[in-house]
């Protein structure tokens, strides 16, 4: 990765126990195989039918996270009402994307900017909330909101204000086979951030054919799955093998709570039940999992914080701290019940141990495990991780970074899925830090892939969920208040928590997860959390090759580059979209050089390849100046009697000038306004699919990239800055590969072995 920003991963802490089992199997040990082909990738809602393949590597998928976030970096209004164009003042576009793809999940603050538009392949649909028909007194009139129709985005998929206090989360898939807009009727208080998934153009892998959204409802018996959030949703009975204990901690030292070696096998529940009383100091102990005598542990994260809490305490005396899916914390009367459902394959041992860090002997604590066969491929899988810093003190004008997968378990090149997040953002009740926002960056990229509006929008709430709870199966603020509300020391501690099913970023060789404290990174609170992500290190996305358009003398020829209607080369000084440059005179971010070109119409060239590729993707540097980057992309692979094949669309909306909206004294009915808002942020990289069954087999690839010119208006009566063109400055080819587990080659690490 090529991101200049320091990480701040403190050692990590270390769980605690004494009471040893060592569980061992007569069963025959299966036959660990490795595959040159890719798993079978859940589209749509099969991926919450098939939840279970969380751990499974998703080739020749990208997921992405568009918001409303400030143009500037900055944190105006709350990072709300930023749109890429209006088409009318009833019609401002706030996500604009080509297909092939699925939208898993839509996020605004309560109903503001409803009724929505959405628009899927062409087909516009009015989206409302019951709140939509009377915003201004919204508050005072309704109590319990729900979507409109409510048949087609139903609960637990859905939930309002009324429940999450402060917003409206959608996680209906909606697929689209060529395009998806959504676009805001009103604009204040118009905030928004939205994920979704893109397909390589005729993707063969799929659960299921992609078809553009039919408005079907969902399907009840996904519902019924996700409304047993709460409740114990691993696997019993038969081909189930269940093991329990009792465990007894003892002061600072480590006890091993089991030792699996039946496998290859999945763990489908981690459970603990512990007294009630002693509930808040067995969270503070530290769980540790090392899967197949891994040089590393893969878990290492305080208990509290693994099972979606900041602590354990429960200061309102609620039945559930975390009603999520993949995780729970339960009270009755006398117990407290941590229960853990995400999948975690392992392929020969797996070891689970706890420890306590503050001096304490704790008894009478059960644990139950349930495993069952792992039959696919090693490769297919990556290990569970959760991985855990502490930030006491956030740098100036730098991200959190609470993952950075190069400098982790001895670093290297990863390849998996990000699926989560639990994390402490205050210990002094302090919750304007949540106006930081999320930004991720994946395989190498310099723009984040994800951008959202905030740090409690991240965690499913809004307006700092009025400093109150609220558990959901995928989103949760479980603990902590304000400073007014507190009534204990232990109410100043505020955690949140986010739970990515249908909605998780596949990465190929790296991933930089941050959160950025408070809206400038200015923020001084104490953070820390962990990650949950599944990986191995071995890279799924291998980049083969590379060069600079501007590069006459040396990378033209190689590479072939022409392009006839290309303007001369130029140097633009300017920087990525990244947070606040700086503050005062100190400066974060300096702007960086490079020389860019602009065509209105063909650029072609050549690339080279890894032909045991699985399908490649095209990421490209440009100058977003130019407004709605448009074109048609083919390819010919230097086989013998290769013809031309169209691809598709490469398309990247909007540009670094942006239509802000915001009528604060009209308020909630208050006339769209056309306020031109340009960031000096105009490096961006963008990336495009390229589907298998067009690039294996060759050792080069000819790319044929036609300009399409838009017409888009910033908004009615009003141009962009800059005409329509296609900018290009540096061009890298990645290809997929079936990433290499080591585990029955005895390696240490997966990191040893190259690709052929």
């Amino acid at each position: 990765m090529r991101i200049n920003r320091p990480l701040f991963l403190l050692p990590l802490v270390l769980l605690v126990s004494s009471w040893t089992r060592d569980v061992s199997y007569s069963a025959d040990s299966a036959v660990l195989k490795q595959s040159n082909e890719p798993p079978q990738i859940p589209v749509g809602l099969d991926a919450y039918r098939m939840w279970d393949r969380l751990a499974y590597h998703r080739i020749g998928v990208r997921a992405y996270m568009r918001s409303t976030y400030d143009r500037q970096g900055n944190n105006r209004t709350a990072d709300a009402s930023h749109f890429l164009y209006q088409e009318s003042d009833e019609f401002n576009v706030a996500l604009d994307v080509s297909g092939p793809g699925v939208l898993y999940f839509k996020r605004t603050n309560h109903w503001h900017g409803s009724p929505w538009h959405y628009e899927v392949d062409g087909e516009d649909f009015i989206v409302k909330e019951t709140a939509t028909d009377d915003p201004v007194n919204a508050k005072k009139k309704f109590t319990n909101t729900t979507y409109i129709p409510e048949a087609l985005f139903p609960k637990p998929l859905t939930w309002t204000w009324s429940v999450t206090k402060g917003a409206d989360l959608m996680w209906v898939p909606l697929p689209f086979e060529e395009s998806l807009r959504i676009a805001y009727t009103r604009t204040f208080y118009g905030t928004g951030y939205y994920i979704y998934h893109i397909f390589a153009p005729g993707a063969k892998n799929l659960s299921q054919p992609l078809k553009s959204w039919d408005k079907t409802p969902p399907d009840p018996q996904v519902l019924d799955l996700l409304n047993q959030a709460g409740t114990d949703i691993a696997p019993k009975g038969r081909g189930v093998n269940t093991v329990t204990g009792t465990l007894k901690i003892r002061p600072y030292k480590w006890a091993t709570v089991a030792q699996l070696h039946e496998a290859p096998a999945s763990i489908r529940a981690l459970k603990f039940t512990v007294p009630r009383d002693r509930a808040y100091d067995f969270g503070k102990c530290r769980l540790r999992i090392t899967w197949d005598r891994r040089w590393h542990a893969s878990v290492d994260a305080p208990i509290d914080l693994f099972f979606g809490a900041g602590h354990l305490y429960n200061n309102d005396n609620r039945q559930y701290l975390v009603k999520g899916f993949p995780l729970v914390v339960r009270y009755d009367k006398k117990n407290v019940y941590l229960s853990c459902y995400w999948p975690m394959p392992f392929f020969q041992q797996a070891k689970i141990e706890i420890q306590d860090r503050r001096g304490l002997s704790l008894a009478g604590i059960k644990w139950e495990i349930r495993t069952v066969p792992f039959t696919d491929p090693v490769n297919h899988a990556g290990y569970f991780h959760a991985t855990y810093s502490d930030h006491p003190e956030p740098k100036l004008g730098q991200d959190v970074v609470f993952l950075d997968t190069s400098k982790v378990e001895g670093g290297g090149l990863w390849s998996g899925n990000f699926v989560g997040m639990s994390w402490i953002f205050t210990h002094d009740g302090y919750l304007p830090t949540l106006e930081g926002d999320p930004r991720f960056f994946f395989d190498d990229s310099k723009t984040p892939q994800a951008w959202g509006t905030g740090t409690e929008e991240w965690g499913g709430g809004g307006d700092y969920w009025g400093g109150r709870n609220m558990t959901l199966p995928f989103a949760g603020h479980p603990v902590g208040t304000s400073k007014k509300a507190a009534k204990s020391k232990l109410d100043l501690i505020n955690s949140a928590y986010r739970f990515l099913i249908a909605d998780l970023f596949p990465f190929g060789n790296r991933v930089v997860i941050g959160l950025e404290h408070g809206g400038t990174n200015s923020s001084t609170e104490h953070y820390s959390g962990l990650v949950y992500w599944y990986g191995i290190d071995s890279p799924a996305l291998v980049l083969t090759d590379h060069f600079h358009t501007c590069d006459e003398k040396v990378e033209t020829r190689e590479h072939e580059y022409i392009s006839p209607t290309a303007g001369a080369p130029y140097l633009l000084t300017s920087r990525y979209e990244w947070g606040p440059d700086h503050h005062g005179a100190r400066m974060h971010f300096p702007a960086e050089q490079d020389h860019v070109r602009v065509m209105t119409g063909t650029s072609q060239f050549k690339m080279r390849l890894d032909p045991d590729n699985l399908g490649v993707m095209l990421r490209r540097k440009f100058d977003y100046l130019y407004p709605n980057q448009c074109a048609k992309v083919w390819v010919r692979p230097d086989k013998p009697d290769a013809t031309w094949a169209y691809v598709g669309r490469w398309y990247t909306a909007g540009s670094n000038t942006c239509v802000y909206s915001y009528p604060r004294s009209q308020g909630e009915l208050g006339k769209t306004q056309h306020t031109v808002i340009t960031g000096n942020r105009r490096w961006r990289e963008e990336e495009f699919l390229i589907p298998r069954h067009l690039t294996e087999g060759a050792k080069r690839l000819e790319i044929k990239i036609q300009h399409v010119t838009d017409t888009k208006a910033l908004f009615p009566g009003k141009p962009f800055p800059a005409e329509s063109a296609w900018s290009e400055s540096r061009y890298w080819m990645y290809c997929y590969k079936m990433p290499i587990t080591a585990i029955d080659l005895g390696y240490k690490r997966n990191s040893d072995i190259a690709h052929k």
